[in-house]
């Protein structure tokens, strides 16, 4: 039986307090029937070509490396059909990295000398797509070889639901809070928790994070300047990392800023409307004061990238179309060359919490899988240069 909606009549904070016990018991229900039974994600396994595609090579170079036995058949196998797990895939690079004359072939993490990438994904217009570019990207690299940490750095935890962890059901470990909160703060490898991703790990987030920008607010303590504390968190595991992923909130906060401060490189996901480039343009003007403000206040602000991602694009829209013309003309190549489609695959992996590598291709429709995938997919080579490029590589 349906409870009953309640009545006008009752206090506001009753009413509230009512429907955010409704509505977090429904979504409880739904995320436990939706990761039952033991509420973990897991990845599917990706057919003999999607593997090679993946690790850089020919499908003829598959059956040698197998035949010869240089790396181990994969468990699955079915009607003769190699299907290999992530985990697999990972341990194959390895091995065929050790074997290869060219290092960094299929293990293309940054070598001795190259600075750990720290990439983080920010504007303050709600629905730009950041969480999603985010986890894109992640999952892009870490299929790619690299050693990828997500840090969610929005109390809202969308990134962090994404890389399976709940915090509606029974999260109750340690968050990016607990490693830069002002009084005795953790450190942050205790923090930081693998994922069922191979490659990828993930510093989560959840409410409790937002009181980070309440103590940033009354702390005046010029030893523990609140632009430093992410940075300062990053240096502790920058060893075990390639490239860090930061997704912010939707506002120009204390969480905002440090992410700034800590930040190589800078992605401002942008949708092709008047409104929302409106909002970037307010955006941007503040984060350039703020910038000025903590240079001021002895932060040095470095970005190899700074950088437009079109986001929810439509190329059979001509008013969006004309917009991203005018971003182009304007800013040349500081708006990405490609593009995140606007796309019901993306929308639809996204409803279930999942990014587009994660989607069985015969479960979709093979043409809009296929674009969705191929925009996603040059979103993550366009970012990988830009890493080999700040790394010094060709």
């Amino acid at each position: 039986m349906i409870p009953a909606t309640p009545s006008i009549t009752d206090r506001p904070s009753e009413l509230a307090t009512d429907i955010s016990e409704r509505l977090n018991r429904a979504i409880r229900e739904h995320l436990l029937s939706a990761f039952a039974p033991d509420n973990t994600k897991s990845l599917r396994p990706f057919s003999a070509p999607e593997a090679a595609e993946l690790l850089g090579v020919s499908g003829q170079f598959m059956r040698k490396v197998h035949g010869e036995g240089t790396i181990p058949e994969p468990k699955d196998i079915r009607a003769g059909r190699r299907y290999y797990s992530a985990h697999e895939l990972w341990e194959a690079r390895q091995i065929l990295e050790k074997a290869s004359r060219t290092k960094g072939r299929y293990v293309p993490g940054r070598m001795e000398g190259e600075r750990l990438q720290v990439w983080q994904l920010m504007n303050f217009k709600g629905g730009s797509s950041k969480s999603t570019s985010t986890i894109h990207l992640a999952h892009y690299l870490a299929l790619h070889g690299y050693r990828v940490l997500v840090v969610d750095l929005d109390p809202q935890g969308s990134l962090t639901s994404m890389c399976g962890i709940n915090p509606e059901i029974e999260f109750d470990g340690m968050t990016v809070y607990d490693a830069i909160r002002y009084d005795d703060p953790v450190p942050f490898s205790d923090v930081i928790m693998p994922t069922y991703f191979p490659g990828l790990s993930l510093a989560p987030s959840r409410l409790l994070l937002s009181e980070f920008e309440t103590e940033s607010a009354v702390n005046s303590n010029p030893d523990q300047p609140f632009f430093l504390r992410i940075r300062n968190a990053l240096a502790q595991v920058e060893d075990q990392y390639d490239i860090v992923l930061m997704d912010s909130p939707p506002q120009l906060g204390f969480l905002t800023i440090s992410g700034m401060a800590a930040a190589t490189s800078l992605i401002v996901p942008l949708t092709p409307s008047m409104l929302d480039v409106s909002s970037t343009a307010q955006f941007l003007e503040l984060a350039g004061a703020y910038m000025g403000v903590i240079e001021d206040a002895g932060a040095e602000l470095q970005y190899d990238h700074f950088k437009f991602l079109i986001t929810r694009d439509e190329p059979t829209d001509v008013p969006s179309q004309q917009l991203t013309s005018f971003m182009r003309a304007l800013f040349m190549d500081r708006v990405m060359a490609a593009t995140a489609l606007k796309s019901t695959a993306i929308s639809d992996a996204t409803m279930l919490k999942q990014s587009i590598y994660e989607v069985v291709r015969s479960e979709m429709t093979r043409a809009t899988y296929d674009r969705a995938k191929q925009s996603m997919d040059a979103v993550g080579s366009e970012v990988e240069a830009m890493i080999h490029q700040a790394w010094g590589r060709s």
